[in-house]
């Protein structure tokens, strides 16, 4: 039951190794390149261009309206006074002429767009009304006696001008998060030259391997590594850590980050559109380019809109024609194009979702797959891997178990130490620390390679070692002493078995410690109806000790990595809709076959990873934000979709004149007005996702 759109490539590139000391060799590091809403208008720099065009716009048929507001027929009659003198017709027209060139160029020049694309709009629709205005004026003052339009055709392009910049500020805000990152990058570092002395240069002309200068309160300007000094280090803007990070020697750096109050000195690691920020920046515009389910609806409603309105406007044109003269049916006809409202129903998803990216990414939330994160909050079913996961993945030696005379706890933590030494994973990592913490030489290893779903095997000095997971032991036909080894077990520790040429000569038990805020965010996620559940390579006592620590639905235990995929599978096929919470690299399978998978703990290589959800931290709390956010950016699209629909199915009647006999008439001015209006109204709706949000939060 695999959901539509997952991203697959990374399926066949990465081995899962979570285990009972499973799986248990290197991460594959591949790297794999993630290299608004279509409309009349774009967002940043473009969009910036755009609004000052249509402020100059304004301000210039502003200045040309007041003389043709002076001598319009219409406000001289409502105002009772008089004005004619020779060329008044002339004069009216010139005006209007270039408010009609000038003024309206924009909406003319994008209705053309409209046309060749196929996909008439509201464009089309704004300049259907325009030019027939204009036509109209041009008739009476050449060819037919009748009053003119030029001032009502002012008066619509100027509130048009005006609301489209108001509709574009609106927009922007709620879709800046690409400028705001952008933003945090410093233009210039310093740079240390081989005799210490430093001078700036600009942060695109950073290399890797330069030696760069931070000073106390700087942005860090580049990705680096610390090799001198210590500070703390404000994160919050880039992962959404709100408490200071303290860096030091060989601590990683990244630009955009704040530096505290002391100096470090670093080198230059990643460049260009490999830094992190350059990574986050390229997700959060794919993000923000994706369309979702909700927009695909939309999109065809804003189309069908376009012929509902033009149809309505032709037959308001004909019907006030017969009724009360060319003049009334005109004025029904423009203010029944202007009013109809395709950008309300097209603008309402863009926005929302412009903003949910905003907040996610703000919190080091990154969404790569638009559906799925828009289908988040009916998951009723969340599998969480268990090492790093709901535990902290930063394994301890707790007991060496010597199992034979040749060897001592040193000579046998040795030998394990060379063959651990070649693997990242947690379990290796733990045994390493503590050889290291004895000052245990390393010794070199050859043949090294990862047995998967078994354990590491290599050679050191001539022998053979393999360590294997107890139920490859007793695969491979090894006996030990399995009441020691499930008293073990029982404690929550997980045993690896030394296999020294062919025979068994120890156990080292190591131990992992359950995540603080893990049971409280399985309680949370259990009082929302979801099944919590834990999948884990490691053996079934362990996986039990963690399933009743955290009071979890099910667990499954001693599942090898190409098994963690068939059993998301499993799970989806008993009905409803399964999220897998895992290792971005190392889950990659099941993350892609699960209905949302949230690959957790990224760290700042976000680009390599698998999932439709990347986090950057390791806080499981941040699944439940997802949750969260994905309810809140629904409700907000519901709420939006609601207004764009319903607005029109109210406005194109009134503006057609349906209830011009209960006094209720909408001129094109107004309809001008209210059209805008309503393109604001989703722009404000979508900036209060931000509210919404913080509430489910806060609940």
């Amino acid at each position: 039951m695999n959901k539509e759109n997952k991203t697959r490539h990374h399926q066949d590139m990465h081995h899962d190794h979570d285990h009972e000391h499973m799986n248990h060799g290197e991460h594959n590091h591949d790297h794999h390149d993630h290299s608004g809403h279509d409309g009349h208008h774009g967002h940043d720099g473009h969009g910036a261009h755009m609004m000052a065009d249509f402020k100059q716009r304004f301000w210039v048929v502003l200045v040309l309206s007041i003389p043709l507001a002076i001598i319009a027929p219409m406000l001289m009659h409502l105002l009772g006074y008089h004005i004619d003198f020779p060329g008044q017709g002339l004069l009216e027209f010139g005006l209007a002429t270039i408010v009609f060139f000038y003024g309206g160029k924009p909406f003319l020049s994008h209705a053309w767009h409209e046309l060749k694309s196929g996909v008439p709009g509201m464009m089309m629709l704004i300049s259907l009304a325009i030019v027939a205005a204009y036509v109209y004026s041009v008739l009476t003052t050449f060819f037919i006696s009748g009053m003119n339009y030029y001032f009502e055709l002012a008066s619509l392009i100027l509130i048009m001008l005006a609301g489209h910049y108001i509709e574009m500020r609106a927009q922007m805000s709620a879709g800046n998060a690409v400028e705001s990152l952008a933003k945090l990058l410093p233009s210039d570092a310093e740079v240390i030259h081989e005799d210490g002395s430093t001078s700036e240069v600009k942060v695109d002309q950073l290399k890797k391997g330069d030696r760069i200068f931070i000073r106390p309160g700087a942005k860090i300007p580049i990705d680096a590594t610390v090799y001198e000094g210590h500070s703390e280090v404000d994160e919050s803007m880039l992962t959404g850590e709100s408490v200071p990070v303290l860096k030091e020697a060989d601590a990683k750096i990244v630009g955009g980050a704040i530096n505290g109050d002391g100096i470090l000195k670093a080198i230059v690691t990643k460049t260009g559109t490999d830094t992190y920020l350059a990574q986050i920046i390229n997700l959060v515009t794919d993000a923000q380019a994706q369309k979702s389910k909700a927009q695909s609806i939309a999109d065809v409603w804003a189309k069908y809109l376009f012929y509902i309105a033009l149809v309505v406007g032709i037959i308001a044109f004909v019907a006030w024609t017969a009724i009360d003269g060319y003049l009334m049916g005109l004025q029904f006809m423009v203010a029944t194009f202007v009013i109809a409202c395709p950008h309300a129903l097209g603008l309402a998803v863009p926005l929302v979702n412009a903003e949910s990216t905003s907040l996610a990414a703000e919190s080091g939330l990154f969404i790569q797959n638009r559906i799925a994160f828009e289908d988040a909050h009916k998951i009723d079913k969340i599998v969480f891997d268990k090492t790093g996961t709901l535990t902290q993945g930063e394994f301890g030696v707790d007991e060496i178990n010597v199992m034979d005379g040749k060897f001592n706890e040193t000579s046998l933590l040795q030998i394990v130490y060379a063959i651990e030494s070649q693997s990242e994973h947690p379990i290796a990592r733990g045994i390493v620390k503590e050889a290291e913490s004895r000052k245990i030489e390393k010794l070199p290893v050859a043949d090294y390679h990862n047995l998967t779903g078994k354990g590491l095997e290599g050679t050191v000095d001539g022998k053979n070692i393999q360590i294997l997971s107890p139920k490859a032991t007793r695969q491979a036909g090894y006996t030990f002493d399995e009441e020691a080894f499930k008293a073990s077990a029982s404690k929550g520790r997980t045993v690896v078995f030394v296999i020294y040429d062919q025979v068994l000569v120890g156990a080292i038990a190591v131990s992992d410690i359950v995540r603080e805020e893990a049971k409280a965010v399985v309680a949370d996620l259990q009082s929302k109806g979801i099944q919590v559940l834990m999948l884990t390579g490691d053996n079934q006592q362990v996986a039990d000790s963690v399933g009743q620590a955290l009071h979890l639905d099910g667990v499954f235990a001693e599942v090898l990595s190409d098994e963690k995929a068939d059993k998301i599978k499993s799970l989806q096929a008993d009905g409803g809709r399964v999220a897998m919470v895992g290792d971005g690299v190392n889950d990659a399978p099941a993350l892609a076959q699960a209905d949302l998978g949230i690959a957790i703990g990224a760290g700042t290589d976000v680009a390599r990873e698998t999932g439709d959800i990347i986090l950057v931290d390791s806080n499981i709390h941040d699944v439940l934000n997802i949750l969260n956010l994905s309810k809140a950016t629904k409700q907000k699209i519901n709420q939006n979709l609601m207004w764009g629909a319903g607005y029109n199915v109210v406005a194109i009647p009134l503006a057609a004149g349906v209830f011009a006999g209960l006094g209720i008439v909408l001129g094109p001015a107004l309809s001008a007005i209210i059209m805008s209006l309503s393109t604001v109204v989703c722009a404000v709706n979508a900036r209060m996702l931000r509210r919404a949000y913080k509430k489910l939060q806060d609940n």
